[in-house]
Formats: structure tokens, C-alpha cells, sequence
């Protein structure tokens, strides 16, 4: 009897030592290690926007001994009301899960928990659970455009620089927009990944002359509450350096008779602009 009693309680620690040795490797939002029941603050997310939670499949079994399958699904659970979840797929050597935002989420911080799973318990490692934080709110983006004074001919493209510094977990697309303008200025649809900071050319054009006040905004594709905006003002004037500028960009239709002059005058343009 005591014997049996002594080779369980030997069996337990063992298992206990084997479980304790385990960890969780996080790679994506960002790079961190995981024990059992604990925690960690991911960061911002906007309201709407789906972010992912992955992690390497390796972890440590007994001393020394790496699996490198040692997890084989993760799943999240407890997720806030309105939220949507999508765990992993299963025996890959990096687990995703897929994490959505109730579009009508209120500001504040929200807590979910993520499980990672040995399944059968077939390496002896069990489970390792632990309790995500994030912050909830539309402010997950600086926005910085340049120039805001600008001037060209009619019909001229002008180009707009536009600086995203994404500074939540979520990849979700951008959609740059500019308003105030009668012409038509299309959408644009970008992709600033978390954590970075990316800049993209965005193009506005007007025919008719005047000075115009254009709104250029940027919003996320997962909710109109995540916008911000710049104001920009756009002259639209005949003269003779952006008559030369439209020529270079296709803006203006002749006989192609003169073609060859209006390229030397569009080369004039350039040298003026050095």
C-alpha cells in the first residue's frame, strides 16, 4: 500500500515538473512568454477590427526535451458578448487565433482567455490557459499628410503623401478619401500593419478653377469610428508653369503635330522646378 502510494505521488510530481517546464511562445501581435494562468495586455483595437493571437507550436516537455509539436490547437474562450472567435487549425507549427470586435463596442478594456492544448495530452504537457487584456478604442492610428497648401492646373493630379502609424494590434485595411471636391476622387484602400508606420501617395484632381477646402480623411474598413482627417487647401489655376506640368502628365489634348514642342516644354517646366 505504501508503495502505491509512493509511485502516485511520485507519478504526480513528475507530471507537474513536465507540466511546469512547459511555456507558450506568442510571435504575433509581438514576442512573449507564456506559464500558466498568466496574463498579458496586447494593446489597442478598434472597434469592429479582427486582430490574431499566434503562437509557435514548440514548447519544453521534460528537461532538455524540446517538442516541437508540442501544442496542436488553440482556441479562445470567455470572449466578450457581441464578440466573434475563430480558434486554430490543428498540427501546424504556428497557431492562429482569429479575434473580432463587436462593431458597437463600448471604449474600455476588455478580457478574453487563450488556451493552448496538447490534444489527448498525447506529450504529457496538459494545457497552459492564460488571460488576454486590450484596450478597445478608436484612437488606434496617427495620421500625417503633406503638403496641405497646394497648387496646380486644371485637370493636374496632385499628390497627396499620407503617413499611417498604425499603433494598434489590427491589420485591417485603411480606406484613404477626400471630400470637398465637385469632381470625382475615388477611394483608396491600404494596409498599414500593426505596430508600423507606412506612407502611401494619394492623388486628388479638379477641372474647374478656384480654391477649394478638401477634407482628406482616413477611416478603417471595420468601422466609421476609426477616422481621422487633415485639411488641405487645393487652387486650381491656369498658368503657365502648371499649363507645362499638366502636359507632362497627359492632361492636356492638341494635334499630335505639336507634340514635340509641348515635350520641350515640359522639359522647360522641369528645369524650372531645379
Amino acid at each position: 500500500m505504501r508503495f502505491i502510494i509512493y509511485a502516485c505521488t511520485v507519478a504526480f510530481i513528475l507530471g507537474a515538473c513536465i507540466a511546469s517546464a512547459s511555456y507558450v511562445s506568442i510571435i504575433e501581435p509581438f514576442n512573449a512568454t507564456m506559464q500558466n494562468n498568466g496574463s498579458i495586455y496586447l494593446g489597442k483595437v478598434g472597434p469592429g477590427q479582427t486582430f490574431f493571437v499566434t503562437i509557435s507550436a514548440s514548447t519544453a516537455g521534460t528537461p532538455g526535451n524540446i517538442l516541437n509539436l508540442g501544442w496542436n490547437k488553440f482556441v479562445a474562450t470567455d470572449i466578450p458578448q457581441g464578440w466573434l472567435a475563430q480558434n486554430s487549425s490543428l498540427y501546424n507549427p504556428t497557431l492562429s487565433a482569429k479575434i473580432t470586435v463587436d462593431p458597437n463596442a463600448s471604449n474600455g478594456t476588455y478580457t478574453f482567455n487563450l488556451t493552448a492544448i496538447n490534444i489527448g495530452n498525447y506529450s504529457k504537457i496538459g494545457s497552459i490557459r492564460f488571460k488576454v487584456y486590450v484596450n478597445v478604442t478608436p484612437d488606434v492610428f496617427f495620421l500625417n499628410v503633406h503638403p496641405t497648401n497646394i497648387s496646380v492646373g486644371p485637370g493636374e493630379p496632385a499628390s497627396v503623401y499620407v503617413l499611417i502609424n498604425n499603433t494598434g494590434v489590427s491589420d485591417s485595411p485603411f480606406v484613404i478619401s477626400a471630400q470637398g471636391l465637385p469632381g470625382v476622387n475615388y477611394p483608396q484602400t491600404v494596409i498599414a500593419l500593426h505596430n508600423t508606420t507606412q506612407q502611401f501617395v494619394y492623388g486628388i484632381y479638379e477641372n474647374e478653377p478656384g480654391i477649394y477646402n478638401v477634407k482628406l480623411g482616413v477611416s478603417s474598413i471595420s468601422s466609421s469610428r476609426i477616422y481621422k482627417e487633415t485639411g488641405i487647401s487645393l487652387k486650381i489655376a491656369a498658368s503657365v508653369p502648371n499649363d507645362f506640368e499638366a502636359l507632362g502628365q497627359g492632361a492636356l489634348a492638341f494635334p499630335i503635330i505639336y507634340e514635340p514642342a509641348y515635350a520641350i516644354m515640359y522639359l522647360i517646366r522641369l528645369l524650372m522646378r531645379a
